[in-house]
């Protein structure tokens, strides 16, 4: 798979009820990684914990193999960690932090990273799963069988997290991955998306939408719907 063969869409947008946002994304496709991450502190200091995390993936060199990548990528982010937990004790003096997923394609795997509740998703056969698990409150209700993920969007305290980049002297990042097929599609998103969209129209939306509109599609999506926080979108196709 050439990484100059993948395609992808990305958006990001500060929605309709926030002034700031908070979100930040990254496209690597020389480096065949994508992230998204949703910062939380508050204006600058959210906005400062997401861009921490990008701008720190941004510097991985392409071509490396992909064991050298994987690790590079998850020490860049325990990185970012430690930068942004420092500036929130000297600089801030608060709680700052971001959620982060990060995606890696190599030939025949992929790889995701995540801490928070960002998601990434696949979209394969036309059936959509959920790759990572919300480090939430609403998280360990699912866990618990107690509801859905469609269910726990509009729970009470679905925007209280329990694990995030920056927060916390040491990070638990949680890893998945698996086999790449040839028409697998991948979506990352920040809450600001899911707290609009569950899994059907998801499956839907994935399904039928070209790659050069389906970012587009669901950010307006979400903003018709309210826009209500940040929102941030990246999807990437497996080419043939």
């Amino acid at each position: 798979m050439a990484a100059r063969s993948i395609r992808y869409s990305a958006k990001s947008h500060v929605g309709r009820v926030r002034k700031i946002n908070e979100d930040s994304i990254l496209a690597l496709p020389d480096q065949r990684i994508w992230v998204v991450a949703d910062g939380m502190g508050g204006h600058e200091a959210g906005d400062f914990a997401s861009q921490t995390i990008v701008d720190t993936v941004a510097v991985i060199p392409p071509d490396m193999p992909p064991a050298e990548l994987m690790r590079a990528l998850r020490q860049a982010i325990m990185t970012a960690h430690d930068r942004i937990h420092l500036a929130a004790e000297t600089r801030f003096r608060s709680t700052v932090g971001s959620t982060v997923v990060a995606l890696i394609l190599t030939d025949t795997h992929f790889v995701a990273f995540w801490a928070g509740d960002s998601r990434i998703y696949l979209m394969r056969d036309g059936v959509i799963s959920m790759l990572t698990t919300d480090h939430s409150v609403v998280g360990e209700f699912v866990a618990a069988g107690e509801m859905t993920w469609d269910e726990a969007e509009h729970h009470p305290q679905s925007n209280a997290i329990t694990r995030a980049v920056g927060v916390g002297e040491t990070l638990d990042l949680d890893k998945v991955r698996g086999e790449v097929q040839v028409g697998d599609r991948f979506l990352l998103c920040s809450d600001g998306l899911t707290k609009y969209a569950g899994f059907k129209f998801l499956e839907a939306m994935l399904a039928d939408a070209p790659i050069e509109t389906v970012a587009d599609t669901l950010l307006n999506h979400a903003l018709d719907s309210g826009g209500g926080d940040n929102v941030s979108i990246i999807v990437v196709d497996v080419p043939a």
